[in-house]
């Protein structure tokens, strides 16, 4: 047996802060190194941080990670085997590398081959692909160094790299690694959360290792790391397609070590017993590099799997969704020194699922660092330090404002009350209707006549949403608070919503998730709510309801789904025509046979309404403020999903539309 002890680390790396992404990095070294791990692997763009977005673009950026690395975070890596990443500039291209330190130096640099230029990510603007195969040198400081496509052999044992994405295309590295010999691949990774993703991450990694005969050691960013990405950890080790070791997800800590002691002997008995494995034989390698450092041996030890029960439940979406929101609050909070948030609370479900987030956010990173360190996490708020209790700190965390208009009744009234008591925020209400009549006076003495709701339907509704924003700014300018948006992504693909009244705000965490499930998690936070903690009954006021503006007057009975359609239908609508990109003919097709019961003609006018509403509105999502990525339906345009904002407004295909409706007899 050669026994190995190998470690992954989840790190919550901010971009560009140079000093803390080190004090992490040190930190993740030194428990390392006091748990007798021999091979540490950190995850991608660690000392940087990987969304440095333009700043890749400035020599500077590179040329401190450099610096860094070389003078504060080699020195600590004597004794062990530590993977870093960084940028490094060479022959007038950036690129993504891996530097493997190996007893306080830097052996090579490994550059990744395949770059992440889907979906949210744009590597491409900032590097470039390393060709597969070459093998050259770059020059620091008067010394040269290894660069490109290489592996280590580190006192005979072998170690190679695929780096995130390397991971994920058809044509691996890891197959090429196989084939020389490499002992163990280590994947540092900066990988987005997803819902469901974790279950593609744990394929590679456990197929990977089998089907190279390898130890894979799987590193990931923790956290809401630049903004708008959120990084769910959940390192992993496996080994001859066994897991081995498997770390926590949505951690709250600055960082978590995942370790698993290996049997290098198994894993190459492994590989011999495969008949279709066929060695490359070449005795001078010049994409290995060798190092004389001894590995120190490990002892057997049990594997660990920190998953958490709620990972194999009922309602894995629900738990992903509840503790992805929260780390990211949480982190989005601290890292831009915001002392809380203010939620309009208008008793509906948008600001009821924002402001119970917030609590959530509180209790989960209570239970899992202890009063003292979240205090200490947060030690820029004065205001909470003395805190003995939850509620007394969500009395300062979050502050939430009732907005009363004539058109406003007394059941949201009610249910936004019962909801800011249940997650123990300090509550306002302001009657905000006077204000609305002042502005209507002043416009209608401006145009010479009485507005009126025949004539002016979408105006005098949107007054009242807009006059609601200026007292939470005001709230938020005097409490250093962020000022929460609470649309949600089927109001954002129709437009449903009021520029500069309820999309106001710093942030907008709940416009990645459609409203009909948003519903259906308030039915389960209702009534179950996340593993370990208790559920909020008084989202019962909420959830009893059906989703209204109150902007209209009570005598018309104003419902969302009314001016509209229903949310089920709307959102899948939605993916059919602006994630799977299909047209108005297609849409309906699919939505017809789905929805038998749906007259063709009324169908056919929603699908209709949809289209149209989505290229008008183009506008309104390009101003919302920054929300967080849950999954592949998102419609930011700044990180997703691009549309113009002036366009034909598929005016020929709605009307071949009407031309197969037409045909049908609807």
């Amino acid at each position: 047996m050669k026994l190995l002890k190998l470690a992954a680390a989840v790190l919550n790396t901010t971009p560009l802060d140079w000093n803390g992404n080190r004090d992490r990095i040190l930190a993740a070294i030194e428990e390392a190194r006091a748990r007798g791990v021999g091979v540490l692997c950190l995850p991608e763009m660690c000392v940087c941080g990987y969304g440095c977005e333009d700043a890749f673009h400035s020599p500077g950026t590179s040329e401190m990670a450099w610096r860094i690395l070389r003078d504060e975070i080699l020195p600590k890596t004597r004794g062990m085997v530590v993977s870093l990443g960084l940028p490094l500039f060479f022959q007038n291209a950036l690129f993504n590398t891996a530097a493997l330190a190996v007893d306080g130096k830097v052996l090579g640099f490994v550059a990744k081959r395949y770059l992440a230029g889907d979906g949210i990510h744009y590597e491409p603007r900032w590097f470039k692909p390393w060709p597969t195969g070459i093998v050259s040198s770059v020059e620091l400081d008067g010394q040269s160094y290894p660069l490109g496509d290489i592996h280590f052999d580190i006192g005979g044992i072998k170690i190679g790299f695929e780096i995130c994405e390397d991971a994920w295309v058809a044509k691996r590295p890891g197959g090429a690694l196989a084939l020389d010999g490499v002992d163990v691949i280590l994947n540092p990774s900066a990988s987005h959360f997803a819902f469901g993703k974790i279950e593609v991450r744990k394929r590679f990694v456990l197929e990977g290792s089998r089907a190279f005969g390898v130890t894979y050691v799987y590193a990931n960013l923790v956290g809401n790391e630049a903004g708008r990405a959120i990084y769910d950890g959940g390192a992993i080790i496996a080994s001859a397609g066994r897991l081995v070791g498997q770390g926590p997800r949505f951690t709250f800590k600055d960082f978590d070590l995942t370790t698993a002691v290996v049997d290098i002997s198994a894993t190459r008995m492994a590989q011999a017993r495969t008949s279709s494995f066929s060695p490359a034989i070449d005795t001078d390698r010049s994409d290995r590099i060798r190092s004389p450092h001894t590995i120190p041996p490990a002892q057997i030890e049990t594997p660990v799997l920190r998953t958490s029960p709620w990972e194999s439940g009922q309602h894995v979406k629900e738990e992903e969704f509840a503790r992805a929101e929260a780390l990211a609050l949480f982190d989005y909070m601290r890292k831009s020194r915001s002392s809380g948030f203010i939620v309009s609370l208008s008793g509906g479900a948008d600001s009821a699922a924002v402001s119970s987030l917030i609590r959530l956010m509180a209790e989960m990173a209570i239970a899992e660092l202890g009063l003292p360190a979240f205090l200490a996490r947060l030690s820029y708020i004065k205001a909470i330090q003395s805190a003995k209790s939850i509620d007394t700190i969500m009395s300062e965390l979050l502050t939430t404002a009732y907005q009363a208009t004539e058109n406003s009744g007394p059941i949201t009234r009610a249910a936004a009350k019962a909801v800011a008591g249940a997650v123990g925020a300090r509550h306002m209400e302001f009657e905000v209707g006077g204000l609305v009549k002042e502005y209507i006076a002043i416009v209608s003495k401006g145009l010479g006549r009485e507005l009126n709701w025949q004539a002016d339907d979408i105006a005098l509704q949107n007054i009242q949403a807009r006059v609601r924003a200026p007292s939470v700014w005001m709230l938020a300018n005097l409490k250093n608070a962020l000022l929460v948006a609470t649309s949600n992504r089927s109001e954002a693909a129709v437009g449903y919503a009021t520029m500069d009244g309820d999309t106001s705000g710093g942030l907008s965490p709940i416009a990645g998730i459609d409203k009909a499930y948003l519903r259906q998690w308030l039915n389960w936070l209702e009534t179950t709510g996340p593993e370990g903690l208790v559920p909020i009954p008084a989202i019962r006021a909420i959830n009893a309801q059906a989703p209204t503006a109150e902007l209209r007057p009570p005598d018309k009975h104003q419902t969302d789904e009314d001016d509209l359609m229903p949310y089920d239908l709307l959102d899948a609508i939605e993916r059919a025509a602006i994630r799977d990109k299909k047209t108005p003919v297609e849409v309906f097709i699919s939505m017809h046979s789905a929805c038998a019961n749906c007259p063709a003609g009324q169908l056919h006018l929603w699908v209709e309404r949809f289209f149209r509403l989505w290229c008008r509105n183009q506008w309104k999502r390009e101003r919302y403020a920054p929300s967080f990525h849950l999954d592949d339906e998102n419609l930011d345009p700044k990180t997703w999903c691009r549309f113009p904002i002036l366009s034909g407004g598929y005016e020929r295909e709605l009307g071949e539309l009407r031309e197969y409706v037409r045909q049908l007899g609807a």
